[in-house]
Parts: C-alpha cells; sequence; structure tokens
C-alpha cells in the first residue's frame, strides 16, 4: 500500500464479506457520507487490469461512479438497492463458519484442523471466491495462478454466481 493516500481496509478475519454478504471479487459497494448503502453489492472493476482475460471495462462502472459524485443520482432506486443482495444461504453461513474456524487454527499453528475447515468451508460454498481464493495462499495454492484458473472455471460452469448488481455497462 505504499504510496496510498486514502484510508483502506485490511478485513483479516472477513468480516465486510459477511456483513455484506460478498461472495466474489472484485466487488463494490457505495456508501454516503452519511454511512448508508446506496449502491449495494456491484461486481465492478477498478481499474482494466484484468479486462483482457473478463472481457469487462471498468469505464461504465466509474462513469456511474463519477455521476454520483457530480449529480448525486445513482441509478437504482433505493428500494431495489434495499433487496438487491439477498443475504447469505445457509451454506454459505456454515462456509464462512468453517473459514473462521480454519484461520483460527492457523493461527494456531495447527495446520492439520486448518486445511480440514478450509476443505470444509470450500465444499459448502463452492463458488465463492471470498473464501476458496482467499484460502489458496494460505493452504499452499496460488491465487494468481492454476487454481485460480481452476476455480475460475468452475464458478464459469456453475452459472457465474454473485449476490448483487451485475456489472455496469
Amino acid at each position: 500500500m505504499d504510496g496510498i493516500t486514502y484510508p483502506v481496509l485490511m478485513d483479516a478475519n472477513h468480516r465486510v464479506t459477511e456483513l455484506y454478504s460478498i461472495t466474489n471479487i472484485p466487488t463494490v459497494v457505495w456508501i454516503d457520507e452519511n454511512d448508508k448503502i446506496v449502491r449495494p453489492n456491484t461486481a465492478a472493476p477498478g481499474t482494466d487490469i484484468f479486462k483482457d482475460f473478463t472481457g469487462v471495462s471498468c469505464e461504465p462502472h466509474i462513469e456511474a461512479l463519477r455521476n454520483w459524485v457530480r449529480t448525486g443520482e445513482v441509478d437504482i432506486e433505493p428500494d431495489a438497492a434495499a433487496t438487491a443482495v439477498t443475504g447469505l444461504s445457509d451454506d454459505e453461513v456454515r462456509a464462512r463458519l468453517h473459514y473462521r474456524i480454519a484461520l483460527h487454527a492457523r493461527r494456531s499453528g495447527n495446520d492439520d484442523a486448518a486445511k480440514a475447515h478450509f476443505d470444509t468451508a470450500a465444499g459448502l460454498a463452492p463458488h465463492d471466491f471470498t473464501i476458496r481464493r482467499s484460502a489458496m495462499p494460505l493452504t499452499g495454492g496460488d491465487p494468481f495462478g492454476a487454481d485460480f484458473f481452476t476455480l475460475y472455471e468452475e464458478w464459469q460452469a456453475g452459472g457465474r454466481k454473485y449476490d448483487g448488481l451485475p456489472t455496469p455497462t
């Protein structure tokens, strides 16, 4: 984070992903100056670094964000925003709990227990990037290598699950 001059949230315990029902990345949540969510979970990249890979440009999202900053207008009505994110399923909630246990076990030096709980979490929420991809470097996987591409292919084959608004186009 060298050179970054704005606040950055480091969420080592994944509380934000639980509170906002975030299951994939990148996810953007717009929160106004009154701490009100004005645009819920949106699958939106902040840059075009992965445009060649995903085919998704950041520009529609950036332009919508600029418009909100300039005019206060958001492209979703408050009632629709309030219901756009359905929340975690029971299995996803259990997966998050196993993920927490895995993190605790890993930090305590119990790698066998950590692996078992990471595996259980992945089985309960197989298309949840916040669980599977974030566990990769903790379990010897590469979040930018073959493990990621396998996950990405599984996610695509499984219907590209995302709980929130689609990427702005």
